[in-house]
């Protein structure tokens, strides 16, 4: 029986509980109207008498009731629950009964859509009395959020967490990883870090009291790979539980594979792989050869350049065919190189790949026992099995070697780079899979005042917490997007990217180079001696040595016919880079001869100029040896910082299918400072005859300025020599005023010299021949007390080379459209006669001393200057001047002819076939008292400079005939026949003898006379002016 509140029964015939026995009737039979009315009468007579339990239980049935009539001719009286719920509560302090009317409320509720409701309905319920009770209710009213017509997701969550925590708090672990799961799935992906952390937490320790091992792995995996925003003690409490977690976990397992580590980061993309030694350090005064090294930064414009280098040296040994299997050495493979092959790596050289790894967490990570993980497979298998693939580096040293780093700390946000080693000892193919490690923490690494106590990076030694696991992380690299085809830009395809697949093939001969004495400054110009030494490191000899260069006219090992100089750098101090041959000083300065062909010095054999073969003794460097060679370098020409690539090729004895030849870089870094500045012209010399009567010989005119500066400490410049190399000329004397034995230049001085060229004999000596001989001849006037002969090495060398660059510039720069010059006809063979009249091919070698103040020593230093004289009367210079930019000028549109049009030549070409002198007295007595008119007779010579038959027409008339002009020539005239016309044949020279008539005393200029001249049978070409000589001055004196 039950009681009320005053502790009053009613018995049981008593009215209301018959009232109320009847609502329950029509209750059990669903009569819910008579019912409700029932209950509602019983409602007001319990509250008379003050009998809340009764009174609360017909409220309760009441809203039932409602609720339950058909048609719903009343609304559902929810205020009923509401009053009942807190009667149980408030006044009969009964829970049970509580929480059975608000779940049967909320079930009403929910029926209706009033989700809102009932979720505060369900919330108002909870308490700190019983956890479980507040959990279901709390989870129930979470279910309300998500049901609700605009879903509260947040709330859900949020309450499903609080639902979660009173669930755990009641013990039941299922029911709190439910709840924390489910709601993990909203926070997910949200960036709300803290929330995620925590969930993820609770995630992970309630996983791993219930034994569920690999959920509480995941879970405390993503609190660490979260960009986190919890402070370092925090993190490295979740780091600690992660490892005594994940240490259970390979417990359970410990012959499995290694499971995957999430920290620290690996940047994949990032990987860089170097195949070959690390570069030796400079030895005392030997510079090593810069060559490749990971700690240098990739360049994309110079790894074009040193594969074109590559490229052009492999042409040449191949008589010009690039292999079709040719594939560019690349030392170092990253991001950027091309990785679409398979690169080759020798046995039992080193492979070094460089990770960078990423530390998010504020705590730093240390990492033991760190090395590459790796799979190999012989090359003398056929087929692949499993069985014979060798996975992790540290089962099987006999195949790859693997060098593991003991300890490798990441200090807290810290972005580091680890470079693990592999040595191949067997051939075949490699794939490099990741790396294998130990993860583990510092003990006590927490940051003090900005201070990290973990202080002994510098010793190596890091004391662990004990508590660490061993795994692995794969490298996975994904090649470049591709973008060619259709297909391929229209999806998303990527290409393969090979970087960590190598080769390993054959053994391979291994090059080092040294190089001794070699400068880092030089003036424009200067000739140093330096020693390069080669050493072959490897098991297997070297053959087929070769460097090439963009610069090829820095450097020259020497010709063929090179002298034997000093072998060693100590025995070479105080030597001359040249060779030198004392001469008489009080000598005239008349040219001493020398002749000399471009195969010795490697040019004109049809090779490309830029591959320099290197002469080895015996074309061979053998295992362990090494050789010292001479190198002669030269300043270029313009100054400034100067940084010139060279690339080594060499091959070995073996021919191998894989790998046909190896290559090593070095860059060296010149500074040029201004030396001397040399032009120089040519011209038709007035003598017809040379003194040999020959008939044939030009000026050469050379202006040396010296332009350096007073910072580089050079004293003065000296003249010692100046020499020419040419097939059709040479130097034969000096004709300067000057008797100075030596041309000294000090700062800003300009010394003009002038020289007298006549054309080189052919092999019988007695005639000259116009077309070229074999080999150069070299004319040497010397002004000083030592020859140096510039047709030996080094003057010589750098002589042909700047010749090959200086072709090679002026054939690019006059043919700039080779493609639509080829449709062209052939140059008519009379044009190319007429342009061969002013065609020199005259060389000009200046060669001089510097005298250098340095450290309160006076240095002696050397060099030469090439001028390359092609056309009469046009300057040449020692280097190429600055082209100036032309000016902008309208778009013209036209139609190109199909005709082509036929070549003609320039009129400063057709104004030299004919060479003109004048011989007369140079003064001349006459008595114009006894005779008014005086008369004077002139010899005019007429040489023609063409192969071939010439018409020449002679005017002796002035060009006109006003009285202004007669001023101009001095009133005088020419007597007799006033036009000839000749016909010279080639070489041919003819004579004239003319009068000149004067009435007055005084200078006159007898060069008046016009010469025409034109090519025989030549209808389209008209007769053209020949350059006129020297002014002619006469002097008339009256006696």
């Amino acid at each position: 029986e039950l009681k009320n509140t005053s502790g009053l029964l009613y018995p049981p015939e008593a009215p209301e509980l018959q009232i109320r026995k009847m609502a329950d009737l029509c209750f059990l039979v669903q009569h819910y109207e008579l019912a409700y009315s029932c209950y509602h009468t019983a409602k007001k007579d319990f509250l008379n008498d003050q009998a809340m339990l009764y009174a609360a239980g017909a409220l309760e049935m009441a809203a039932v009731s409602a609720f339950l009539q058909p048609g719903a001719p009343r609304p559902y009286p929810a205020h009923y629950m509401e009053t009942a719920i807190q009667t149980y509560r408030d006044i009969c302090k009964n829970m049970v009964l509580a929480e059975r009317c608000v779940l049967l409320s909320a079930e009403i509720l929910k029926s209706q859509s009033k989700y809102s409701e009932a979720a505060a309905l369900l919330i108002r319920l909870t308490s700190e009395d019983s956890d479980l009770r507040s959990a279901l209710l709390l989870e129930q009213a979470a279910h309300c959020f998500i049901n609700m017509k605009s879903p509260m997701v947040r709330k859900f969550a949020f309450h499903m967490i609080l639902a979660g925590h009173r669930f755990s708090k009641a013990g039941q672990k299922k029911h709190a990883l439910r709840c924390y799961c489910q709601a993990m799935q909203v926070y997910k992906g949200k960036g709300w870090s803290l929330a995620e952390d925590h969930i993820n937490f609770t995630i992970g320790r309630q996983s791993f009291t219930l034994r569920q091992l690999d959920n509480a792995v995941s879970a405390f995996r993503h609190i660490l790979i979260n960009d986190s925003k919890q402070p370092p003690a925090q993190q490295g409490a979740f780091l600690r539980e992660y490892l005594y977690v994940y240490k259970n976990v390979t417990q359970l397992s410990p012959d499995g594979p290694l499971p995957q580590l999430p920290l620290p980061y690996i940047n994949s993309a990032a990987t860089r792989v170097f195949f070959g030694h690390d570069r030796r350090p400079a030895e005392g005064e030997k510079q090593a050869a810069t060559h490749v090294s990971l700690d240098q930064e990739y360049d994309s414009e110079s790894s074009q350049q040193w594969k074109e280098l590559e490229e052009q040296v492999v042409s040449a040994i191949n008589k010009g065919i690039i292999p079709s299997n040719f594939q560019p050495t690349q030392f170092c493979l990253n991001r950027y190189s091309d990785n679409s092959r398979f690169p080759l790596a020798v046995i039992e050289e080193p492979i070094t790949v460089e990770v960078s790894f990423r530390n998010p967490l504020k705590v730093p990570l240390l990492l033991t026992d760190l090395s590459l993980l790796w799979k190999f497979q012989p090359k003398d298998l056929s087929a692949k099995h499993d069985g014979e693939t060798k996975e992790l580096g540290m089962c099987d040293d006999d195949m790859i070697g693997t060098e593991a780093i003991a300890e490798f700390l990441i200090n807290s946000e810290e972005t580091k780079v680890a470079r693990l080693k592999l040595f191949p000892h067997q051939t075949g193919e490699l794939h490099i899979l990741g790396v294998v490690y130990n993860l583990g923490t510092v003990q006590g690494a927490v940051t003090l005042d900005g201070i990290h106590s973990s202080v002994g990076l510098q010793t190596g030694k890091f004391v662990s917490n004990g508590l660490s696991v061993r795994g692995r992380q794969d490298l996975e690299i994904q090649g470049p997007r591709l973008n060619n085809t259709k297909e391929e830009k229209t999806s998303i395809k990527y290409g393969p990217d090979r970087r960590l697949d190598p080769i390993i093939t054959e053994e391979m001969p291994l090059l080092e180079v040294f190089f001794i004495n070699f400068p880092t400054g030089l003036l424009c110009g200067e000739i140093r001696k330096a020693y390069v030494e080669f050493v072959n490191v490897s098991k297997c000899p070297l053959t087929a040595l070769r460097v090439v260069s963009k610069h090829p006219g820095f450097f020259t090992f020497g010709g063929n016919t090179a002298v034997l100089t000093p072998l060693s750098p100590s025995a070479s101090e105080n030597c001359s880079a040249y060779k030198t041959v004392v001469t008489d000083p009080t000598s005239v300065r008349t040219a001493l001869l020398s002749s000399a062909s471009s195969v010795d010095f490697g040019v004109g054999t049809g090779g490309q100029p830029e591959v320099i073969h290197v002469p080895l003794p015996d074309a061979v460097l053998l295992p362990g040896a090494s050789v010292q060679l001479p190198m002669w370098l030269r300043g270029p020409d313009e100054e400034g910082v100067h940084e010139i690539n060279f690339l080594f090729y060499y091959e070995s004895i073996k021919r191998h299918s894989k790998m046909c030849h190896r290559v090593l870089r070095h860059t060296a870094v010149i500074c040029t400072s201004r030396s001397l500045h040399v032009r120089a012209t040519v011209c038709r010399s007035n003598a017809l005859e040379d003194e040999e009567g020959t008939g044939d010989n030009m000026l050469v005119f050379v202006d040396v300025e010296n332009i350096n500066t007073s910072e580089t400490g050079v004293k003065e410049f000296h003249i010692v020599q100046v020499s020419s190399n040419s097939k059709h000329w040479k130097l034969q004397k000096s004709v300067n005023v000057s008797e100075d034995k030596d041309t000294k230049l000090a700062s800003r001085e300009r010394a003009k010299l002038c020289f007298k060229a006549v054309r080189c004999k052919n092999s019988e000596g007695s005639t000259f021949s116009f077309y070229p001989l074999e080999n150069y001849t070299f004319a040497d006037i010397v002004f000083g007390n030592e020859q140096i002969i510039s047709s030996a090495s080094p003057c010589a060398d750098f002589f042909f080379q700047s010749l090959s660059s200086e072709f090679k510039r002026t054939h690019v720069q006059s043919h700039p459209h080779a493609s639509q010059r080829a449709v062209k006809q052939p140059l008519d063979e009379a044009v190319r006669l007429i342009q061969r009249c002013s065609e020199v091919d005259l060389n000009i070698v200046v060669l001089w001393k510097a005298y250098v103040v340095e450290d309160n020593k006076q240095l002696i230093l050397e060099g030469q200057h090439h001028v390359t004289l092609n056309t009469v009367g046009k300057e040449a210079f020692s280097f190429p001047q600055k082209q100036e930019l032309p000016e902008m000028v309208l778009l013209k549109f036209f139609r190109p002819e199909n005709t082509p049009v036929p070549a003609r030549p320039t009129p400063e070409q057709l104004s030299n076939l004919i060479k003109t002198s004048l011989h007369y007295p140079e003064s001349f007595n006459h008595s114009f008292h006894q005779k008014s008119l005086c008369l004077v007779p002139v010899t005019l010579l007429l040489s023609n400079c063409s192969q071939a038959v010439v018409d020449v027409m002679i005017d002796l008339r002035h060009k006109t005939t006003s009285p202004e002009a007669l001023d101009i020539h001095g009133s005088f005239t020419w007597l007799g026949q006033t036009q000839y016309k000749l016909q010279l044949k080639s070489q041919e020279v003819c004579s004239l003898q003319l009068k000149a008539c004067f009435v007055h005393t005084g200078v006159y200029n007898l060069g008046t006379p016009r010469v025409f001249a034109k090519l025989v049978d030549q209808v389209t070409l008209f007769e053209t002016s020949q350059q006129n000589s020297m002014p002619a001055l006469i002097i008339i004196n009256n006696i």
